[in-house]
């Protein structure tokens, strides 16, 4: 298994445990799908999976940085209002800037990570280059990555108030899917 000492590092900064247990809060009498830990790590998983099926070639580090970066603004959404992605560029900016020295990503790295964060709820297939094509971010294949392992992760074939969710039965993972 590899070390992932950037990644490590972000976990560990106080903003991330803050920004994440503002999120549980706020979620823990939500009975649709949670922006917990749980998910950040399915996510970063399922993107992991999917970068090294389609040949993507983002780096490691970067792709569970972004994932586990990707929700961090919602406690900032369920307090202010402001959507999440856009709130999530702003906190996970200070995060990677909050990391020592030899822990941060290079500034190609963090400019991917913070395209990708903005551009997970969209569409990110615009101007998406060959997958042979590697270099260590490929932002938008990074976000188009992030964007399919986040709905991908939703269990909604399994889940008890599936009726009462707001999304279309067509936005639904009805069946497993990875």
């Amino acid at each position: 298994m590899m070390d992932m000492p950037r990644v490590q590092a972000i976990i560990e900064t106080p903003m991330f445990l803050e920004a994440l247990s503002g999120i549980e809060s706020a979620e823990e009498h939500r009975q649709f799908c949670k922006h917990g830990r749980a998910h950040l790590l399915d996510v970063a998983r399922i993107a992991w999976i999917l970068n090294v099926e389609q040949g993507a070639c983002v780096d490691r580090e970067v792709m569970y940085a972004t994932a586990l970066l990707h929700d961090i603004g919602r406690a900032a959404q369920y307090a202010t209002g402001e959507p999440h992605d856009e709130a999530g560029v702003r906190v996970a900016a200070a995060i990677l800037d909050s990391l020592p020295e030899d822990m941060r990503f290079s500034e190609q790295e963090r400019a991917g990570i913070l395209q990708a964060i903005r551009g997970h709820r969209g569409s990110s297939k615009a101007g998406e280059s060959d997958p042979s094509n590697c270099s260590p971010t490929r932002t938008c294949v990074l976000a188009r990555l992030i964007k399919e392992a986040d709905h991908i992760s939703r269990p909604c074939y399994a889940c008890p108030v599936r009726d009462d969710c707001n999304w279309p039965d067509e936005r639904k993972n009805l069946e497993l899917r990875i």
